[in-house]
């Protein structure tokens, strides 16, 4: 048992000491003034003051607690700063007699005081979301203080202290008395005798050295970085500092990371990583670390209570209680074999898992020819359009495939599409840690090793030392508690003779745990530790194949042109969509607010279905006669605005911005063309010459040929001039450069820009601007090319086309992306006589522009807009996500502005919405974070700051909603 005086302390209430007591101590013993406020804590006072100048912490510790150890605190922050551990340190400061913790009496009771320096920064406990970087970072600073304090000695260190984790188990069940739920008070006494449990046949491998034990979200100071997260880089509050268990000074911090991880235990391992990388722990220590955890988790808890009884007015244990709470659960959550074996594997220590033991095949009668194996992944082909929603879909295949074979299994380590959720801020449960087998009604089932047998209801468990075998469906006449030998029939497939039968089967090595069906992506391989495959069991291959996603990775890096970027730094292997959904091979659904080039959604049966029909009777190439070419260009120049008629079509929006290029050369007889900065028009020689967007290539100024004369950006929201009012300004820049222009000697052959400023995020173009600018264009000579390969289509909504609503028309239109759903297919719409002055340079062709296959898709695209009202739903959903988007601007200052309309919306983040610099970092690491709350989103603009929302056309608003909401999570809970 813990000693009575130990018990006695945690018993104490904080000194009784107030703001105007703290006010003459900060001037009598320190000679100081200035603004006071206190600080929180659970059994000493604490109050910061702010003299101006400076600012300092005083703390007031009871009488009781000896004054040797109070030195001890001050001595360990001393003997930090001089290590120079690259962390900040708070410093003692000494009393205006030179003592560094003289004793005072208030109100006829004795306390020390002493003075620290006060570390500016920001503590992580309101933090809700820590960073996986930032996890590592405890971890590491957790291991620069304890290998900074292995040599340091005092005697103060030798003390009694309730958070000693060494006496968790007594100290645990004294706090007790004072928790009156009695529920929660059995579930903790419950926790802690486990741990302890545990513990003790470790405990005498557990090293102990002078540790700080109480690095927690409240006792690291943390200041941003360059994304704006908040990072550790100092310590304070040496309070607990003692001789204890080295690895329960990480226990302590795990222990108050776990209100960060959503429930995930799984979420500390980047600490663990990180401590055992900077001050290697042994194995006992290891294993020793998730009982400490849970076993902190109870004291705190208890403390929590006891303390409220005591001093019910404790503002600081009142904010903490949930919190501690919280950390209980998720530490009570996870089973110890569980953890043991992640940690062990986060530390590089875990060893190799010996073969399961089968003396006997459970169904001998099962031969490997017979079976027939399902495919429930995201790769199925028996999983068309979205049959994976339904619940019963993993069943309805199996069925099927044992009519057809007599036996049929789903496999063991596969990641279910069918278990998918969309629209999760979490990865489901998807990796199948058993199989379900068809097969025929009274087939026999045999002992594979000697075993006890478990009835629990219908379920049969046969346990054995080295195993447990879970099964469901087996008729079994044995008693509870009956042993069987290796080989012994232990009853038969349920279900009539000459009938089928259902079976669920699954392995566990540990005899006391229920395992889950299904583990979660992040968790799959050690719970396959833990719930080895069947197959040995069956004498029958069950197991799916692994995802090979890193290995792709690494040809696609091989053999794929670097400059072909792939999205995220660990991209998701994405194989499988539906609408506005995607599915990576793990299961995981993401909703896909990026991708402007599937218009319709990805997945849409029609448009399979009618690419598949033709693909089976012609694809060739546009100089061939067939009906589609045709019938096609009809469809699209009935879109176009009057007189705008021809149609050229090509493979992509590139080559359409190449070609409406070559048209105003050709037509004008003039090389010269004005074109906007901060644009993106695409890769060929001429579309990218015509670019201007330092974001997609940071040469774009210094690199621009001598027939592209990029003119003032018309941004009205950090452009130099700004607001509805700036049009005359910015029209004025046009004719400047028109004229520098003819000063040359030289005339203008065209103008070409995007309708809606697409690739700065959506900003529309000052009133009036196109209006003018056309007209002054036209005046020169030159041509009017309206680029509305990202912004056009029916995506605004409100508009079909994107200089509709300008109130325009060019002279030619570039249209791509979208209206190919993904078919590489574009085209250039404009009058015939501009279309004949390209005859002059030979006839036009496109391999596959205009082919039969891309003008079928191109005329399903818009049969599919029309009939499913896609143009109307991006006005109604687009609208209804901006006006969300704009909310969040009322009250989160990074939200600098929301352009575009409909379903092109850009939400550009700056750090200060008077300079509008912009916030670049702070983006990139958004994104990051939205990925991981199942949200697909990339940055665009030249600052690379202006979240580019352009998901498909057929956004749900329960979807939108979804995005705003993990945004709003993102940017309450930080990234």
């Amino acid at each position: 048992m813990a000693d009575s005086a130990l018990l006695q302390r945690t018993e104490l209430p904080r000194p009784n000491v107030s703001l105007a007591d703290a006010r003459i101590i900060f001037n009598d013993f320190y000679g100081f003034s200035g603004e006071i406020q206190e600080l929180g804590s659970q059994q000493d006072r604490n109050f910061l003051i702010d003299t101006g100048d400076e600012r300092l912490v005083l703390k007031v510790t009871r009488a009781e607690y000896p004054q040797h150890e109070l030195d001890a605190q001050n001595r360990a922050m001393d003997h930090l700063r001089a290590l120079d551990i690259g962390l900040r340190i708070p410093e003692p400061v000494a009393a205006l007699t030179g003592e560094f913790i003289p004793q005072i009496e208030i109100n006829g009771e004795y306390y020390w005081v002493r003075l620290l320096s006060f570390l500016d920064g920001q503590p992580l406990t309101r933090q809700k979301y820590l960073a996986p970087e930032v996890v590592a970072a405890f971890g590491d600073v957790v291991a620069r203080v304890a290998s900074g304090l292995k040599e340091f000695r005092h005697e103060g260190l030798d003390r009694e202290l309730q958070w000693d984790l060494r006496r968790a188990g007594p100290v645990a069940l004294h706090l007790l008395k004072s928790v009156t739920d009695q529920k929660q008070r059995d579930r903790i006494a419950k926790a802690m005798i486990m741990a302890v449990k545990r513990l003790q046949p470790l405990a005498s491998e557990l090293r102990i050295q002078p540790i700080h034990h109480d690095i927690t979200d409240d006792n690291v100071v943390a200041t941003p970085d360059a994304s704006g997260r908040l990072t550790p880089d100092g310590v304070i509050d040496f309070g607990d500092v003692l001789y204890g268990w080295l690895v329960a000074d990480l226990a302590v911090t795990c222990a108050a990371l776990l209100h960060h991880a959503d429930g995930d235990p799984f979420f500390i391992l980047p600490a663990i990583k990180a401590f055992h990388a900077r001050y290697p722990l042994n194995e006992a220590e290891l294993k020793a670390l998730w009982p400490l955890i849970v076993a902190r988790a109870g004291v705190l808890v208890a403390s929590s209570e006891q303390q409220l009884s005591i001093d019910p007015g404790n503002d600081y244990v009142l904010g903490n209680i949930e919190h501690e709470r919280t950390i209980f659960e998720v530490a009570t959550s996870a089973p110890y074999p569980l953890m043991e074996a992640a940690i062990l594997e986060a530390a590089g220590a875990l060893p190799d898992q010996p073969e399961v033991t089968i003396a006997h095949p459970l169904l001998p009668a099962l031969q490997q020819a017979d079976v027939r194996l399902t495919d429930l992944t995201v790769t199925s082909p028996d999983l068309p359009r979205d049959s994976w929603a339904d619940q019963e879909i993993d069943w309805k295949l199996l069925a099927r495939a044992a009519m057809e074979t007599g036996v049929a299994s789903t496999r063991y380590g596969e990641y279910r599409l069918s278990y998918t959720k969309p629209l999760s801020a979490t990865p489901p449960a998807t990796f199948a840690l058993h199989i379900d087998v068809c097969l025929p009604g009274g087939t026999e089932a045999f002992a594979p090793c000697d075993a006890t047998i478990v009835l629990d209801g219908h379920h049969l468990i046969l346990s054995s030392p080295e195993i447990s075998l879970h099964l469901d469906g087996i008729d079994c006449s044995l008693e509870d508690g009956a042993s069987v030998k290796a080989g012994d029939p232990v009853g038969a497939v349920a279900g009539a003779a000459g009938g089928v039968g259902g079976l669920r089967i699954q392995l566990c090595r540990d005899p006391d745990l229920v395992p889950p069906l299904f583990a979660k992506p992040q968790q799959s391989a050690i719970w396959s530790r833990i719930c080895p495959s069947p197959s040995r069991l069956l004498g029958v291959g069950v197991d799916a194949p692994e995802p090979v996603s890193q290995e792709l990775l690494e040809r696609r890096r091989k053999n794929f042109a670097k400059p072909q970027k792939n999205y995220y730094r660990k991209p998701p292997q994405i194989e499988r969509g539906w609408k506005e959904h995607l599915f990576d091979v793990n299961g995981r659904a993401y909703l896909d607010m990026v991708n402007n080039v599937t218009i319709l959604g990805h997945g849409h049966p029609l448009l399979a279905d009618a690419v598949g029909r033709q693909w089976a009777m012609l694809n060739t190439n546009s100089r061939f006669h067939y009906a589609a070419v045709a019938e096609f260009s009809e469809r699209l120049a009935s879109l176009a605005p009057d007189g705008l008629d021809t149609v050229f079509l090509v493979n992509s929006g590139s080559e359409a911005v190449d070609l409406a290029l070559r048209l105003a050369w050709a037509h004008s007889g003039q090389s010269n063309i004005l074109s906007l900065l901060e644009a993106y028009h695409g890769w060929t020689v001429a579309s990218d010459a015509v670019s201007t967007s330092i974001a997609d290539n940071p040469r774009a100024l210094e690199t621009r040929p001598d027939w592209v004369h990029p003119v003032l950006s018309p941004n009205t929201y950090r452009g130099k001039h700004r607001g509805e009012g700036s049009t005359a300004a910015y029209v004025e820049a046009v004719a400047e450069k028109i004229a520098e222009i003819e000063k040359q000697g030289g005339h203008l052959g065209g103008f070409i820009a995007e309708s809606v400023y697409g690739n700065a995020g959506g900003i529309p173009l000052p009133p009036g601007y196109l209006n003018q600018v056309y007209e002054l264009v036209r005046q020169h000579g030159g041509l009017c090319i309206a680029d509305e390969v990202q912004v056009g289509y029916g995506r605004l909504g409100h508009h079909f086309w994107g200089f509709e609503q300008q109130g325009v028309v060019p002279d030619i239109i570039t249209v791509a992306k979208g209206m190919g759903n993904g078919q590489p297919l574009g085209a250039v719409i404009t009058r015939r006589e501009i279309a004949d002055s390209l005859e002059k340079e030979g006839y036009f062709f496109s391999s596959s522009g205009g082919s039969p296959v891309s003008c079928v898709v191109g005329m399903t695209v818009l049969d599919i807009m029309r009939d499913e009202n896609l143009q109307q739903n991006a006005r109604d959903v687009g609208d209804h996500l901006k006006a969300r988007l704009e909310a969040l601007g009322q009250r989160f200052p990074i939200v600098g502005a929301v352009h575009g309309m409909g379903l092109y919306l850009g939400l550009e983040f700056v750090r200060d919405r008077d300079t509008l610099e912009p916030a670049t970092e702070e983006t990139a690491a958004i994104c990051d974070r939205l990925l991981d709350l199942g949200v697909i989103m990339q940055p665009t603009g030249d600052h690379l700051n202006v979240l580019k929302i352009k998901p498909p056309l057929c956004l749900a608003r329960e979807s939108a909603d979804f995005f705003v909401e993990m945004l709003e999570k993102v940017l309450s809970d930080g990234w």
